[in-house]
Formats: C-alpha cells, structure tokens, sequence
C-alpha cells in the first residue's frame, strides 16, 4: 500500500509539474492520456498546484504507511475513500466500464485497509513522527 501511495505521488505530482509549467520534456508523457489533458489543460495552472497538492498528501500517506502511523493509515482511508466517491460519480455520468473497475479496485483496497491484521499494525502508533 505505501508503494502504490508513492507511486501515486509520483504521478500526481508529474501531472502537476507538466500542468503549471508547460513546454517541458515531460509534456509528452501525455500522449498516454491525451483526453484527460484536453480536459484538464483549459483549467490552467491552478490544477497543477491541486495535482502538486495531492502529490504531497499521497507522499505524506506513503511515509505514514511505511512507519506504521495510525494517522498514514486514516490518510490511506480517506484516499481511498475519495477516490471511490469518484468512481462513484464516473458511473453515474455514464461512464460504467472506469467507473466499475475503479469500483473494485478502490473497493478491494479498502477491504485490505479495514482487515484486522492490517489495522492491528497501525494500533497504538499515533504519535506524529515518533518510532
């Protein structure tokens, strides 16, 4: 789980970079989803800054996984969480094949969050930063 929460801070955080400063070498990794920045490039830098932002909390969520933080694991929940209510909001404007697979994987993710075992490594490690 923390990796995929790094690795969503990376691409969020490419995103985020390509979107505010544009005209870099990275500009062409969206060739892989030409769509998303037709829809996304019109709202200016001030998405990237978000897209920035997110990458932030996810990188934030994956150090919290990572030292077993009970907090990493409640941001690991609400991002999950977020990202389900999307998928939820993708299905109902129609688009059922993203929307359902989204779905499942955030579902199934969210049921590995809440298992026993798993929320039994983050008991009782509260304390921000502290082993």
């Amino acid at each position: 789980m923390g990796a995929f929460l790094f690795f969503g801070a990376a691409m969020a955080g490419i995103a985020g970079f390509t979107l505010t400063w544009r005209g870099t070498v990275l500009d062409r990794i969206w060739l892989l989803n030409a769509p998303a920045f037709q829809r996304l490039a019109p709202l200016g830098s001030l998405i990237g800054i978000l897209f920035l932002l997110l990458a932030l909390v996810l990188a934030i969520a994956g150090r919290g996984w990572f030292l077993r933080r009970r907090w990493g694991w409640v941001l690991a929940v609400g991002i999950i969480t977020t990202q389900i209510a999307g998928d939820l909001v993708n299905a109902a404007m129609g688009d059922l094949v993203r929307g359902g697979a989204g779905l499942l994987i955030a579902g199934g993710l969210l049921l590995y969050l809440f298992h026993p075992r798993v929320r039994a490594a983050f008991a009782g490690n509260s304390r921000f930063g502290a082993q």
